[in-house]
């Protein structure tokens, strides 16, 4: 007799409403780093301070860099689609006189996502840069603390993003999302 060992079990698909609604009723708190990815709720790794200063950096220069031209949010959800809204770390979205209080943010609204990994970069290379780049969202940029370099991916399609730059310490990113956009890597790492 062959038995069949493979073990086939249905998961339940949460939609993003589910998840909301899971957050409004007290399932998860504002505390709680969660996030929805294809349809499962994923908690998300502890933020340490290198990782949280590097975002602060960051935020202070786009905001400085961008002033009104385009809205910058850090660590908010973006809703991809029915069922994945990643939060990361940061969002540089399309100004919109409601400041997005009406509504999350989608791919259409979005012009550049930055994703800063310490202990996540196989989670942000291999999980969320592939539902980024699936969305359209026109360009990814992965702090890779470790390595001390900003990979910077463009052209997306429903395969993942056509380019891939490393752009290591000494060299400048011109965004290709963001018009006008210019960063010094070494003004990220500090």
């Amino acid at each position: 007799m062959v038995v069949d060992t493979a073990i086939r079990v249905r998961r339940y698909s949460f939609t993003v409403d589910e998840f909301a609604k899971m957050g409004e009723v007290g399932i998860f708190t504002e505390d709680d780093r969660v996030e929805l990815i294809d349809g499962e709720v994923r908690k998300m790794a502890a933020i340490g301070p290198l990782h949280a200063g590097i975002v602060d950096r960051l935020m202070l220069t786009l905001v400085e860099l961008l002033r009104r031209s385009a809205f910058v949010r850090v660590q908010n959800p973006l809703l991809l689609d029915l069922h994945n809204e990643p939060q990361p770390d940061i969002s540089v979205l399309k100004p919109r006189d409601d400041h997005y209080t009406t509504s999350l943010p989608e791919p259409g609204d979005t012009l550049l996502v930055i994703e800063v990994a310490d202990s996540t970069l196989a989670y942000d290379l291999y999980e969320k840069a592939p539902r980024y780049a699936k969305s359209m969202i026109p360009e990814l940029w992965i702090v890779d603390l470790e390595a001390e370099v900003v990979r910077v991916f463009t052209q997306p399609g429903p395969s993942g993003y056509a380019s891939e730059r490393e752009m290591p310490r000494g060299s400048t990113i011109e965004s290709a999302g963001v018009e006008g956009l210019q960063v010094e890597v070494d003004e990220i790492f500090g």
